[in-house]
């Protein structure tokens, strides 16, 4: 069901030319609440891009655009808003946040968020 789904865009960019980007873009457009989190505030399109963790209510998803290794000061936050699923996109892959995950009760998902839109499987 579109415009459900809240998502956190970790590892969001203000590049139109990275796939984070387009993902921000694509979830605003089908109406999915969206929140993005990046090294550089910024924006994409209409959709504000901060670098700080802020404290977010009733997230589903969290998409990862970070290579594990910098995902590593975030495993805590990512784990605090116990969101329903952990989307990590090609380059995002890392098994100890996946076990992480399963532990808290999180599925682990490695997917794209593009393609997962464009195929209505979001």
């Amino acid at each position: 069901m579109a415009g459900t789904k809240k998502t956190l865009v970790l590892g969001a960019s203000p590049n139109p030319s990275r796939y984070s980007y387009l993902a921000l873009n694509r979830l605003y457009n089908m109406n999915h609440p969206v929140v993005g989190i990046g090294r550089r505030a910024g924006k994409a399109g209409p959709v504000e891009i901060s670098t700080e963790t802020k404290p977010l209510e009733g997230v589903d998803t969290v998409t990862l655009y970070l290579n594990a290794n910098n995902q590593k000061q975030y495993y805590d936050y990512i784990l605090s808003l116990k969101p329903k699923r952990i989307i990590f996109n090609p380059g995002a892959e890392n098994d100890e946040l996946a076990e992480l995950a399963v532990q808290n009760g999180i599925q682990p998902m490695e997917a794209c968020t593009l393609v997962l839109l464009s195929t209505g499987q979001y």
